[in-house]
């Protein structure tokens, strides 16, 4: 079995390799790993620092030389000419796309940019890969739906809802939509899986660990930094909801469904952490209490209570607005768990424990 895995650097990306390697070892003969120059970090450096990273699974520590025997890095520069490392034989039986730009600006000066390096992107690596694939498996977002609300099914083939929270969530719908025409026209089955907001490991130890801070955590860490007393209305309302997902689960699920003919599915959690209680309790782990909850919408047409409250919206505020205000959801999980249970935790507690670790590690993401 050849795999080819995209994003393998990312938070999403690095656990499903460890999950793939796990599970599949044996089967896989090689797994090839497209990766950019960072810095003074080579692509190969870059892999060999996710393999022996200290958060890595008790399976990668003890198995790290066997482990990069099967593992083909590629120069990101040379990931769209499949032959110069392919060759005219070898094909790939899962090509696994991970690798993503994750912005959730609703800029309209960030969309060319948003969907260039998620829809075209997609575009030319499946016409540039199609004659040496077996399966193209797409990591999506369980947001492509955009705000609709109300009890959510896997196949968003016949969503016709335009009302995207960002161009993030667009484009990689748009993407799902391109995939699915293509393949089709290729015959190259396709399948699509979306996790939801990603949190820290719950399966896998140490507990709570995740390589990148993003959405909720951003939020976690702009009021742990803060050293006035300035208050600030926030807002958000009653019924909203966030679906997070541990990334080790994420990861595993992928692993596991990729063999099987399921064309669809939500990596997501069966309930949804709301809002108002999660909120309260991030700010109480970074020790921030001068708040309030609000469902009117604050901008500088409407004024701001303190400098603090106008700093917080005209930053991450701008872009965590649509998901603080979305419309209440329900997510149909019955055929994610057939695959693998949902692990069982208190939503709200598990909450509270990934921001306290985040905190701990002042919220540092690793360098890989």
């Amino acid at each position: 079995m050849n795999i080819l895995l995209t994003g393998a650097t990312g938070t999403l990306g690095s656990r499903i390799l460890y999950s793939l390697l796990e599970q599949r070892f044996d089967a896989i003969e090689q797994i090839y790993l497209p990766v950019r120059k960072k810095a003074t970090l080579t692509p190969e450096k870059r892999i060999e620092n996710v393999i022996s990273s200290d958060f890595a699974t008790e399976f990668i520590k003890k198995n790290r030389a066997a482990v990069l025997n099967k593992i083909v890095v590629i120069d990101a520069d040379e990931f769209l000419i499949p032959e110069t490392f392919l060759g005219t034989k070898n094909r790939i039986d899962y090509f696994i796309h991970s690798a993503g730009f994750v912005n959730l600006s609703t800029d309209p000066k960030a969309k060319k940019e948003i969907f260039k390096e998620n829809l075209k992107f997609t575009k030319d690596i499946f016409n540039a890969f199609y004659k040496h694939i077996n399966k193209f498996v797409y990591i999506s977002t369980a947001f492509a739906s955009g705000n609709i609300g109300g009890l959510i099914q896997n196949d968003y083939s016949q969503l016709t809802s335009e009302n995207y929270r960002n161009h993030y969530e667009a484009s990689k719908h748009a993407s799902e939509k391109f995939l699915t025409e293509a393949g089709k026209e290729k015959n190259i089955p396709v399948q699509i899986l979306r996790p939801s907001v990603l949190g820290g490991n719950i399966l896998e130890h140490p507990n709570y660990f995740i390589s990148k801070y993003m959405v909720f955590y951003l939020f976690a860490k702009f009021f742990n930094s803060v050293t006035t007393d300035d208050q600030v209305r926030i807002t958000t309302t009653q019924t909203t909801g966030l679906n997070i997902i541990p990334t080790d689960y994420a990861a595993q699920v992928i692993a596991k469904v990729i063999s099987t003919e399921i064309e669809q599915l939500n990596i997501v959690h069966s309930q949804e952490t709301n809002m108002m209680n999660g909120i309260a309790k991030i700010l109480e782990v970074v020790g921030f209490n001068n708040f309030s909850f609000t469902e009117e919408l604050i901008n500088v047409k409407t004024g701001f209570s303190s400098k603090l409250e106008a700093f917080y919206y005209e930053t991450i505020g701008v872009h965590l607005h649509p998901y603080m205000t979305s419309k209440a959801s329900e997510w149909d999980t019955t055929l994610l768990e057939s695959i693998l249970p949902i692990p069982k935790y208190d939503l709200e507690d598990y909450l509270s424990e990934t921001v306290l670790f985040a905190k701990a590690k002042n919220f540092r993401n690793q360098k890989w």
